[in-house]
């Protein structure tokens, strides 16, 4: 097979996009606690993760599963201790 011909496996100059967590000062009223979890909230049909970081609250993305939400937090919160 041409080499020329074949597509890179990746696009090498492309800007890595991360998510930055938007910073609330609390979980919105009309978000619900799910029981078993220590940070996620249900919004919307999707699970959220608020955790506290200092003054603040910080949101995940939303995620279609607790668990997934739940992982987040707990990175979250390992990575600002590391930070600090």
């Amino acid at each position: 097979m041409n080499q020329s011909l074949m597509k890179p496996l990746r696009q090498q100059n492309r800007q890595v996009i991360s998510y930055v967590p938007r910073v609330e000062p609390a979980p919105p009223d009309h978000a619900l606690k799910v029981d078993g979890f220590r940070d996620v909230w249900q919004l919307r049909g999707k699970y959220v993760a608020f955790v506290l970081i200092g003054e603040h609250f910080r949101r995940s993305p939303a995620f279609t599963v607790p668990e997934s939400a739940q992982r987040w937090a707990v990175q979250t919160r390992q990575d600002e201790e590391v930070e600090e």
